[in-house]
């Protein structure tokens, strides 16, 4: 840390998309993909390069999760985002024409406004990124300006998943897909959901046939340790306890009334006056003689700032709103107004008037940052380390000029006189915690637990993932050491159902009704081929016939599901080290 301050702060995005290539376009499908590449990654490397060039470091932490990174690194992508791209432009033109006919010259400069934006997006992505965004990130990783953290394989749901095995495979498979990618190893991983489960005698919370009755399971934090992981992030409400605020209700009608039907039950733990979200802490809940993990935590006012619906900065009139799209084309063209103002109250967006209320919201953001470091300073005697964590999408996608807010937050840190911006891992080398403590289970979402991807609206795709998960398990203790190829081939492909089953995106999606139809497509396709899969290995390890159509049918998954080539069963089958 440099000489002479008193704290430091970083931004930690989270990248994540679940993997949509091959499966649908639009309303659902590769359009997110799309989307998230074109207002919020593109962008947001634009801004890195630009504080780089002006002569600064933006020590942003982000991580990029293994299923965004095979998707952006897929060969189909590149032509699947220009397509994309040059389809907004021409709905842009459109537009224009449309409103330049009706002598509307406010709409039509926000028509060229969107002509310019996506022209400089597909720019950068084609001539100055050369269509590789993972090696964009890998040269500022390379040369000391962020950190890239990794993430869950498939973004499984990790406490709830009901094998230490898979949760295994999720984190090698995590750290395997990075090393691809980044050539090192990852320091930190984004728990999915920031969700956590310590070690402890766990019953699934669905009854499946084999799993009847409760079993010790391995705290989290105990398979990172055995993986070389170094930290992760957590929630304030697990370090500390009390409420948790969550960080989705107030973007979902769904969740606040799941919400309601959850508070009834929720009782808030007694708040650990002592522990601070300004200190990093080592945590472990198993064996003593294995190396904790480091934990960062989530600052919660500067959460607030941002993420609530009632008056974080997004909801600022003047900024432009999510919601209201023209069609055809699905371009914004219109302001927020208000918190409470209906789609046909909106009124037409000011780009002008809303860039010039990011230095205000961002000179703010500096301030709470800046004095909460200086308050934990003065109570300790200590420099902290604060941690402000979001989803990355937020930043451009759903916060139009959220980038901009990002870079003026990083520029107003840098040239501040008492705190800077650190990386996570450059804190963590400097800090050297040694307390080591214990969490609770929990996570992100609002009351700190798990109703988001656990209600009566998901009960039923568990049961599907903890029947594919023992069978997995079983099929992996068989046939691991085969060296049949073919077999090989059918059980890698299963894995990968497997894995992409288990991805936490589907359940949100249900709770939310954000996709819910594609979301339970997705569970009881991935079911179904996980298990038509495993059929067929089990008959062709037996020396049954398999006919030619399940060698088609598993050509054709390698084709559409091809993600992770180099998933190994073996992570399947038993823990490296064993439960003790």
């Amino acid at each position: 840390m440099a000489e002479g301050k008193t704290g430091a702060f970083s931004f930690v995005l989270h990248s994540h998309l679940p993997y949509v290539l091959s499966h649908g376009r639009w309303p659902h499908g590769t359009d997110w993909l799309n989307e998230a590449c074109a207002e919020t990654y593109i962008p947001i490397l634009d801004m890195l390069n630009e504080i780089v060039e002006e002569g600064q470091s933006p020590n942003l932490t982000i991580s990029l999760s293994p299923t965004l990174c095979e998707q952006l690194g897929h060969k189909t992508f590149s032509h699947e985002f220009v397509t994309y791209l040059d389809n907004k432009i021409q709905a842009a033109v459109t537009d224009k024409e449309i409103f330049d006919r009706h002598g509307d010259t406010e709409m039509a400069e926000l028509a060229q406004m969107w002509i310019d934006f996506y022209s400089r997006t597909k720019d950068s992505f084609k001539n100055k990124y050369k269509q590789n965004l993972p090696e964009v990130f890998k040269e500022l990783q390379d040369n000391g300006h962020i950190e890239i953290m990794t993430c869950a394989a498939t973004h499984g749901y990790l406490p709830l998943l009901s094998q230490d095995t898979t949760i295994q495979a999720q984190i090698k498979q995590a750290i395997q897909s990075y090393e691809n990618f980044f050539d090192r190893k990852p320091r930190g991983i984004w728990l999915p959901e920031c969700a956590y489960r310590p070690r402890y005698e766990w019953k699934p919370p669905v009854q499946v046939e084999g799993l009847e009755q409760s079993y010790l399971r391995k705290g989290v934090e105990e398979i990172l340790s055995e993986n070389g992981i170094e930290y992760f992030i957590v929630d304030s409400a697990l370090l500390k306890g009390g409420k948790a605020i969550g960080v989705y209700i107030d973007r979902f009608e769904a969740l606040q009334k799941l919400w309601g039907q959850f508070e009834k039950e929720y009782r808030p733990p007694e708040e650990i006056k002592e522990r601070s979200p300004q200190e990093v802490y080592l945590v472990s809940s198993g064996d003593e003689n294995k190396k904790p993990v480091a934990v960062f935590t989530r600052d919660p006012d500067t959460g607030l700032q941002v993420w609530s619906g009632e008056y974080g900065y997004p909801g600022d009139g003047n900024y432009l709103d999510f919601h209201k799209k023209r069609f055809p084309g699905g371009h914004r063209y219109w302001k927020v107004t208000s918190a409470k103002s209906d789609l046909a109250d909106k009124e037409e967006y000011n780009f002008k008037a809303a860039m010039g209320r990011v230095p205000e919201n961002a000179a703010h953001f500096k301030s709470v940052v800046k004095d909460t470091l200086l308050a934990y300073h003065e109570r300790s005697g200590k420099k902290g380390f604060l941690c402000a964590p979001f989803d990355c999408e937020l930043f451009g996608h759903w916060w139009f000029e959220g980038v901009n807010f990002l870079k003026l937050v990083i520029q107003y840190v840098n040239h501040d006189e008492q705190i800077e911006t650190r990386t996570c891992s450059s804190f963590l080398d400097e800090a050297l915690p040694t307390e080591v403590i214990s969490l609770p289970e929990g996570s992100w979402g609002k009351g700190g637990y798990h109703y988001i991807w656990l209600n009566e609206w998901t009960e039923w795709s568990w049961k599907h993932i903890y029947e594919d998960e023992l069978r997995m398990q079983s099929l992996a203790q068989k046939y691991k050491d085969s060296d049949d190829k073919d077999l090989q081939n059918i059980l890698k492909q299963a894995a990968r159902e497997l894995m992409l089953l288990v991805a936490s995106d589907w359940q949100f999606l249900i709770s939310t009704w954000a996709a819910r139809d594609y979301a339970e497509m997705r569970l009881a396709r991935h079911h179904k081929r996980f298990q038509r899969l495993a059929n067929m290995a089990e008959r062709y390890a037996s020396g049954d016939d398999v006919d030619q159509e399940d060698w088609t049918f598993l050509g054709d998954m390698e084709n559409q599901d091809s993600i992770f080539p180099d998933v190994e069963i073996s992570w399947f089958a038993e823990l490296d080290y064993p439960i003790t």
